[in-house]
């Protein structure tokens, strides 16, 4: 990895999950660009936190479903970093933007899932791309069960549109390869303080019990945390031989079969 102090920049890092890759980063001494569209005050709290853990940031402010936005943040990143070390894809729009089923889903919101994810990755990767030299990291978070499964009908304009980000990984990945620089998507299961919290309050408690009574092997859900965790660790110099991959993040819930009672699976 370079020597010296990293910079990075996280899509969506005002809150949630990418608020807990933004502090993990900073734990690790990366000073982060925190991104954010509308809530200008959980990004503040977040840059906050990141100078309480010894790094320091800046705010950057964009709609990610506009690729001239995007352009323009990785400018204020390079004017106000010089280079950049890791890049994290993971802003998504609210839910009601994306959230239907396929039979009722109007083209707008399918728009607003495939803009914000494979789009948005893609634009921003290859901006990020100019800032980058060797030891470059590059993640896009998705949801690998969501686009690989057909059940949760309303999340099919935002599974499909992470079944093409993580395509657009595996493409990357080896676009830039011989530049030393790996591309990678991290997948969370459920997570607390994540789109999870906003659904309905009965649906909430109906999957924390699920995951809490076995469908987690771990038997709970994951955190921010747990995430930015994961993130840190892709982004060590001792992940370098590593690159093009969906790593899971979810304690095991991945390793689950569907067909079968939890009770018969972990006994």
């Amino acid at each position: 990895m370079p020597q010296g102090v990293r910079h990075a920049l996280i899509t969506g890092s005002s809150r949630g999950i990418g608020r807990g890759i933004a502090l993990a980063l900073a734990a690790e001494g990366v000073n982060v660009a925190v991104h954010y569209y509308r809530n200008e005050a959980a990004a503040k709290e977040t840059l906050g936190q990141v100078r309480a853990r010894g790094a320091d940031g800046f705010l950057v402010r964009a709609d990610v479903t506009h690729p001239a936005q995007i352009t323009e943040m990785v400018q204020k990143v390079k004017s106000e970093f010089g280079s950049l070390d890791i890049f994290v894809s993971n802003a998504r729009p609210e839910v009601p933007e994306f959230f239907q089923p396929p039979l009722e889903i109007t083209l707008a919101q399918w728009d607003a899932a495939f803009d914000s994810q494979a789009k948005a990755f893609l634009v921003g990767a290859r901006a990020a791309l100019s800032l980058m030299g060797e030891g470059g990291r590059i993640l896009a978070v998705t949801y690998a069960q969501g686009s690989r499964t057909g059940g949760l009908q309303p999340w099919v304009g935002m599974g499909s549109a992470k079944a093409a980000l993580e395509s657009l990984v595996r493409y990357l990945a080896v676009a830039v390869a011989k530049r030393g620089i790996t591309v990678n998507a991290i997948s969370p299961g459920w997570t607390d303080d994540s789109v999870l919290n906003t659904l309905p309050e009965q649906a909430q408690q109906l999957i924390r019990g699920w995951h809490e009574r076995g469908w987690t092997p771990m038997g709970r859900l994951g955190t921010p945390e747990d995430v930015g965790n994961a993130v840190a660790l892709f982004c060590s110099a001792k992940a370098r031989w590593i690159t093009g991959q969906v790593i899971y993040v979810d304690g095991g819930a991945s390793l689950m079969n569907p067909e079968v009672p939890t009770e018969i699976q972990i006994g």
